[in-house]
């Protein structure tokens, strides 16, 4: 049997009358003409080289070979119809989803009270986990459907991963209340060099971008803490002179909840952007639309606290 040349709607009068035992039940069921079921019978009959129903009494009863290929035929369309329903467009209030985002812990800190805060109200059934980003294998897992969107700095992204900019950061210092390189509210560049700093990084090393600016000047700050971790920097700077530079959107959590005040770095620093990226696989998927779009949502909000 050729099954290329199967009409699919052959097989769902199949399943009305071996349901209904009726060619105008059959009919009703499935919205057609009687004369239109009486076609398709004589086509299945003629697909399955078999009467497949005959009528006895006021019944159509199944044949033999009808009641043998029923019950896959059923299920086999029971498999169609619940794929079609999951295909219909997400619906927030009813979804049963877990959705995986990759960011930092940083950018965690910021999105995720918000989204949870959108979830409990819009999509109470849709569970949430984050992971961090690997640099060298994100791509691999958002197209092989294990993380729906990374959100981050990204560079060098291949065609098949799609990019949405949410915001603009940029370095803030901090340091403890009280430290002795703040005069006016403002550190300048003299002193903003001769106190010793802490870097975050994760490459291990001790150079970053405000070092590059320093070494256009001929200047040089000394390094005297690196760390792989954000919210290690709170509790050790309000206890010592170090200084830090970390991203605009942490300075408001950082100086309400520890005993530091921010400042502007005296140097011209520049600012990036902070992006979404998701799989072109999955760009007219409804659910994670929805998560782009609410995630776009929440990075307004945050873009304006942060300005």
């Amino acid at each position: 049997m050729d099954i290329s040349a199967i009409d699919l709607n052959l097989l769902v009068a199949f399943e009305a009358l071996y349901l209904e035992r009726s060619v105008t039940g059959a009919a009703q069921r499935i919205h057609i003409g009687q004369p239109a079921m009486s076609a398709a019978l004589g086509r299945l009959r003629s697909l399955f080289a078999d009467d497949l129903f005959i009528r006895v009494g006021r019944e159509m009863k199944p044949t033999a070979k009808a009641d043998a290929i029923a019950p896959q035929l059923l299920d086999a369309l029971k498999i169609i119809r619940a794929t079609l329903v999951e295909l219909q467009p997400f619906n927030p209030d009813s979804a049963q989803k877990v959705f995986t985002i990759a960011t930092s812990d940083y950018l965690a800190n910021s999105l995720l009270p918000r989204i949870l805060e959108i979830l409990k109200t819009q999509a109470p059934q849709i569970n949430l986990r984050l992971v961090t980003v690997e640099k060298e294998s994100f791509v691999d897992l958002i197209e092989n459907g294990e993380i729906e969107i990374a959100i981050g700095t990204f560079t060098n992204l291949p065609t098949y991963i799609l990019q949405k900019k949410l915001f603009f950061e940029h370095f803030v210092g901090i340091c403890r209340l009280g430290h002795p390189a703040i005069h006016n509210g403002t550190v300048s560049l003299d002193q903003f060099v001769a106190f010793p700093h802490a870097l975050f990084t994760l490459r291990r090393d001790a150079t970053g971008t405000i070092d590059e600016s320093l070494a256009e000047r001929g200047l040089q700050r000394r390094i005297a803490l690196t760390v792989p971790y954000w919210f290690v920097l709170p509790r050790v700077i309000a206890a010592s002179d170090l200084i830090a530079a970390i991203p605009s959107c942490l300075q408001n959590h950082f100086t309400h909840h520890y005993s530091l005040q921010s400042f502007e770095i005296p140097l011209k620093l520049s600012s990036w952007h902070i992006s979404m990226v998701w799989s072109k696989l999955k760009d007219r998927d409804s659910a994670n639309l929805w998560l782009r779009q609410t995630i776009q949502q929440i990075s307004q909000e945050i873009e304006r606290s942060c300005q």
